[in-house]
């Protein structure tokens, strides 16, 4: 493996700012927040908390050389034609920022797209990076669709070796197997060298996992700020007045829908609850019951929320 610090470079006095917000070697390190684009993330659940996180006053400290780890012609980035010629082209990049809460609390915020290469070095990078500004706590997440309705409290998997963080009933399951992410690779290494990690998992309803769902965004932000002791009452509230509108729009769907579809959340319903009713007893095995596919339900979620989202812009 190549050196990682050759994957980064600081932005002038970017290590100077973070010491200067944080405090001298006596005081608690940084809190670090990160989430990549790219990987599954159901319900645009990381996405939406990054949006709201950067939507305020931020500062640079580094950058990576996205030419060595983005593969262009995968995730082809956008360019500006005009007329006769190119004028513009939409630079891809992964940066770390400082940012502050309401109560000017400096942390640090690391986003962009995904890595397509060099993993290993781009996750020793990030180890290095946290050891340098001696951040504290490190934190991502995402969404994954599962089968739940949407009427139901959005469940949330933590992880990490500071998972207690995040109080949640018995985890559904015990172990799986699954496509791996930068994300939670970075996870694993920092937490192998012994740094403290904490991710967390939303559950979306898989029938709207591929449209924007602000419930989820919002209960992970919830948990992020109680674990963390963050203080985000714009990024709360903005989260909040979008998820009751989505709420309201899916349940007049329901209403004016087609009976298989109300028919298929009251299943879910069911067996969220026999589930839910089984953890109470130690036993999470529920009766299964009859559903369509999360494409077949799906598709018809995603044209209401898709001619909703052209009607106003926001969800």
């Amino acid at each position: 493996m190549r050196d990682p610090q050759e994957l980064y470079a600081w932005e002038p006095d970017g290590i100077a700012r973070v010491e200067e917000a944080v405090g001298g070697p006596d005081s608690a390190g940084p809190v670090l927040i990160y989430h990549f684009d790219g990987f599954i993330d159901a319900g645009d659940t990381g996405g939406q908390l990054i949006e709201q996180l950067l939507d305020q006053s931020t500062e640079t400290v580094a950058s990576f050389d996205h030419d060595r780890l983005v593969d262009y012609r995968a995730r082809r980035p956008s360019m500006a034609f005009r007329r006769d010629r190119w004028t513009a082209f939409e630079q891809p990049g992964i940066r770390l920022r400082l940012v502050r809460d309401a109560t000017h609390q400096p942390f640090l915020v690391l986003s962009g797209p995904e890595p397509d290469v060099e993993w290993e070095g781009f996750a020793a990078a990030v180890r290095q990076i946290v050891e340098r500004l001696r951040v504290r706590l490190s934190v991502n997440f995402h969404g994954i669709p599962m089968g739940v309705p949407h009427t139901r409290p959005v469940g949330l998997t933590p992880h990490g070796n500071r998972a207690e963080l995040v109080p949640v009933r018995r985890s559904l399951f015990e172990e799986a197997q699954v496509p791996g992410s930068a994300a939670a690779l970075v996870e694993l290494r920092l937490e192998q060298g012994g740094h403290d990690v904490l991710g967390v998992a939303a559950h979306v309803p898989h029938y709207i996992a591929r449209s924007r769902y602000p419930d989820a965004a919002l209960v992970v932000l919830e948990a992020v700020t109680a674990a963390t002791g963050l203080v985000l009452p714009d990024a709360v509230h903005t989260l909040r007045v979008r998820a009751l509108k989505t709420q309201d729009e899916i349940e007049r769907e329901l209403a004016e829908g087609e009976s298989d579809l109300v028919a298929v959340v009251r299943g879910l319903e069911q067996q969220y609850d026999a589930i839910a009713g089984g953890a109470t007893r130690g036993n999470l095995v529920a009766e299964p019951v009859e559903l369509p596919s999360a494409d077949e339900l799906g598709e018809v979620f995603e044209r209401f929320l898709a001619e909703r989202e052209d009607g106003d812009g926001q969800p």
